[in-house]
Parts: C-alpha cells; sequence; structure tokens
C-alpha cells in the first residue's frame, strides 16, 4: 500500500513561478532558467511513491532539491504544480484545517539542527507536539517517557537541552516524532550534524527501532554510505530531477546514467554484491540416481565432481568422479560417499566469500533459506565482479538431472 504518492511535483521559486513551468516544457534546464529568467527550479517534475513501512531515502548533493522535496511531502513549501496524497488523501488541494489535522496525526518531522527548545527539559521537549495537539497531560506524559526510553534517554527527563551531547540531543528530536504517534517520519539530514561514530550509531538505533515501529519513513541525506546502509530504497536527485530510483543493489550495479555511475564509484562493491547476483546454473542430481547417472553426468558436462541434493532439492554435498567410479566396482547402486561442503546463502556479500572460495577445491554451491541448491559461485565470477564485470546478475536457476 502506498502511504506517500507523488505526482509530477515542480516548484519554482521566484516572482513568475509560471513562466518557469513554461520553460521547463520547452525543454530548459534549471541553470537556463535561472539565467534566462532569474527563477530558481527547485524541484522538477518528481513522481515517486513511498510504502507503508519503508525506509525511503532521497540524497543528492547540494543544490539538488532533496531538502525541498520533502518539504512538499507536507506542504511546508507549496508546490508550484503537482499534487502530493498521503493515505490516498490529496494533501495539495486541503484547506488550513484539514491539512493541520493530516500533519498533526500523521506525519512527525526531525531535522538536521535538532530544533530544540533551549528553557524546556528534555521531558518538555519530548512532549511538546502532543500539548499541542491538545492531548490529555498524563497520557502526553506517558507517551513521552515510553519514547525517551526507545532511544535510551531514560533518566535524562529533568535534563535541559545543553547539558547533553549533539547525539543525544538528536535522540531527544527521535523521541518527540515517536512521541507523537504518527506513522510518518520525515527526516531531513537528521543525522547529518554529529560526528562518524555518533552518526552510525543513530543509524543503528533507527534500524533497531524500525524492526519493531514499522514506520514509514522518508530520509534525506547527502551521504552515500549512509543511504545505502538504511535505505530499502533510494531515489538520486540532481539539479532538482529525481534521475533514478531503486533499491541500493539497483542504483550500484545498474546506475541508469554517468551521473550515477559517477556518483557511486567510489563504493566498496563487495560489500553491496552478494552471492546471489554472481551466481551460475549448477548441475546436479539427486543422490538416489546411483554412481553410474553420477559418472555419465560428469561425462557429459565434462565435470570431475558433481553437487548431490535429495527429492526435496536440498543440497547434501559432493561426489567426485573418484568416488563414483569406486563406487561402480563395488557394484553400489546408490551414493553413499558424498564428502560434506559449506555453502553459502544467496544473501551473503562478496567480501564473504574469499576465505571460503580460496579454501575450496569446488565452486562454491549457494543456497535459499530452505537449503535448497540455487546455484554456484565460481572464482572467475568473484574476480570479474571485483574488476566491475558482471555477467551473471541475472537470476540463475539450477539445472536438475
Amino acid at each position: 500500500m502506498n502511504k506517500i504518492e507523488v505526482r509530477q511535483a515542480t516548484k519554482v521559486f521566484g516572482k513568475n513561478p509560471k513562466l518557469g513551468l513554461e520553460l521547463l516544457k520547452k525543454g530548459l534546464s534549471k541553470k537556463e532558467i535561472k539565467r534566462k529568467a532569474g527563477l530558481n527550479v527547485g524541484v522538477s517534475d518528481a513522481s515517486f511513491h513511498v510504502e507503508a513501512g519503508e525506509i525511503f531515502v532521497i540524497m543528492g548533493l547540494s543544490g539538488s532539491g532533496k531538502s525541498t522535496l520533502v518539504r512538499l511531502l507536507n506542504r511546508l513549501i507549496e508546490p508550484t504544480s503537482g499534487s502530493v496524497l498521503i493515505d490516498g488523501e490529496e494533501i495539495t488541494r486541503m484547506n488550513v484545517k484539514d491539512l493541520r489535522r493530516v500533519r498533526r496525526q500523521k506525519i512527525s518531522m526531525v531535522f538536521q539542527g535538532f530544533a530544540l527548545f533551549p528553557h524546556r527539559t528534555i521531558l518538555e521537549n519530548t512532549l511538546y507536539g502532543l500539548e499541542i495537539q491538545g492531548i490529555e497531560k498524563n497520557e502526553r506524559q506517558k507517551r513521552a517517557l515510553e519514547a525517551l526510553e526507545q532511544v535510551g534517554l531514560k533518566g535524562y527527563e529533568t535534563s535541559m537541552p545543553d547539558q547533553l551531547s549533539g547525539g543525544m540531543q538528536q535522540r531527544v528530536g527521535l523521541a518527540r516524532a515517536l512521541a507523537s504517534g504518527t506513522d510518518i517520519l520525515l527526516m531531513d539530514e537528521a543525522f547529518s550534524a554529529l560526528d562518524p561514530l555518533i552518526r552510525k550509531e543513530m543509524q543503528d538505533q533507527l534500524l533497531d527501532l524500525q524492526t519493531n515501529m514499522h514506520k514509514t519513513i522518508v530520509f534525506i541525506t547527502h551521504d552515500l554510505d549512509e543511504a545505502l546502509r538504511i535505505g530499502d530504497r533510494i531515489a538520486l536527485m540532481k539539479d532538482g530531477r529525481i534521475v533514478q530510483i531503486g533499491s541500493p543493489e539497483e542504483i550500484l550495479i545498474n546506475p541508469a546514467n554517468d551521473y550515477v555511475e559517477h556518483f557511486v564509484e567510489d563504493v566498496d562493491m563487495s560489500k553491496v554484491i552478494t552471492a546471489g547476483h554472481i551466481m551460475s546454473r549448477a548441475d546436479a542430481m539427486q543422490v538416489d540416481r546411483g554412481p553410474r547417472v553420477a559418472l555419465q553426468l560428469m561425462k557429459d558436462a565434462g565435470l570431475s565432481s558433481l553437487f548431490t541434493v535429495d527429492r526435496s532439492k536440498k543440497f547434501l554435498g559432493v561426489i567426485d568422479a573418484d568416488d563414483a567410479a569406486e563406487a561402480v566396482k563395488k557394484g553400489k547402486t546408490c551414493l553413499e560417499i558424498v564428502k560434506p561442503i559449506h555453502p553459502v546463502t544467496v544473501d551473503t556479500l562478496l567480501a564473504d566469500l574469499f576465505e571460503d572460495i580460496s579454501n575450496a577445491s569446488v565452486p562454491l554451491p549457494v543456497v535459499d533459506e530452505q537449503g535448497k541448491l540455487r546455484g554456484l559461485v565460481r572464482r572467475g565470477a568473484i574476480i570479474n565482479a571485483l574488476a566491475g564485470s558482471y555477467p551473471s546478475l541475472t537470476r540463475s536457476g539450477v539445472k536438475q538431472s
């Protein structure tokens, strides 16, 4: 279900925004419109949706339009054209009363600068949004205390903001948003003011909280590593336009254009590509087929060994030609000698395959969550992936005999 839907949203700043729209329709760029008409295009023809419970990251360099775009979602900035829907309601057509209702009941915002009241205690800051909503005193205090405990600030209720570190102050901002009970969190560069170590801790805490909260989060950042770490999907912006939307893997592996490719070129791909991306088909046979069938299959495929599975296609191990030939000499009709080999999962990162592949005498078997054989990873595939060539980045099946 789409929690948020944005349809062709555009924001032009200046005295004559309609002229800006006309120039955009004629194909002029943001720079050309600025030079010709003195207008600034903040967002241009943005369309996307955010599903319930998703962390949707909007990222880009300074001036790309990401902060303008997130403010269109709650109409802190009025769009010049286009529409924004929250739970199917078009907020761009709402009157002030209905818009206030949506903001109070459905949307909370966490800012980069903490936005805490210096004269209020941590508890008072946390319950401020509930106070504005007119929530009864005991209820708002109860919810604020619960939110502070969620973010690890139990015991700091009576402290003042200047007594807390930057990271702790940002936790208060997050607690205030959680206490409001809204389904949607808009987080505008929320962790950007923090030092790297605290920033990573806040990312971890957000992910931990999301496991239980299942909020719909729109997260703004200029940091690619942060986007890759927390985002379910990422929208990458340039000059007010969204140039690509996709999962972190899709953006890294299949960049839409040269700009995106340049943007992601310094990412360590070994920490992104998985075994499932580079695996190829695996020749396998059911273990009850017997040693003669195994030898014939190995001969036909030009192999010296073969993966084995049971009737449910669950991976068992590997048999080599010598063992199969010995079983035939002894008159065996089933495979009794199957050497165990530790498989990797489809989601195993490339970086975690290096040791296994270096110690393996055969390609690595790849299994799914049920232990069923999905494919294999060869040394050459790992080398190709590290070199930036991904010939097998498609779904691979398993050849069964």
